[in-house]
């Protein structure tokens, strides 16, 4: 078995209380090292990967443990398929190519600035907010 590094994910779902079974750590740290936004089906490419004895329905189980607990969001960009990163306390916003699919994460202050500002004048304090950019490259001539 290819030897992953433990991670804090991994650390927050014990300290959450979870039973952390073998496959469950493999699962955890497969989301840690991912530096994409991963399905199930990915995920489970993975962790085979790394434990070949780990069943789809496994990680589709751990997923939806993991997403209950709050220690991994789910994401969705318009392709029809849930994605799922660590869940952080820093916020970050998605600006998603669509014809690489490529994910790219960012924070700007502006942007936050100005989304609280819009809030505030429509009379609301913003608590929460996602952002996705979809976008396509410069040079694409197609529409």
């Amino acid at each position: 078995m290819t030897d992953l590094k433990a991670e804090p994910l991994e650390r927050l779902c014990a300290a959450k209380g979870m039973r952390m079974t073998e496959q469950r750590r493999v699962i955890a740290r497969v989301v840690e090292s991912a530096d994409d936004h991963p399905d199930v089906e990915e995920l489970y490419r993975r962790a085979a990967a790394v434990d070949p004895r780990i069943s789809i329905s496994t990680v589709y189980r751990t997923v939806k443990l993991f997403e209950d607990a709050g220690v991994i969001a789910r994401v969705d960009f318009r392709d029809g398929r849930s994605r799922y990163e660590p869940a952080s306390d820093e916020h970050h916003d998605h600006l998603i190519d669509l014809r690489s699919g490529k994910v790219i994460e960012f924070r700007d202050e502006e942007i936050e600035r100005l989304q609280a500002e819009i809030a505030r004048r429509l009379g609301y304090r913003l608590v929460d907010h996602r952002l996705e950019l979809y976008v396509v490259p410069l040079d694409d001539r197609e529409n």
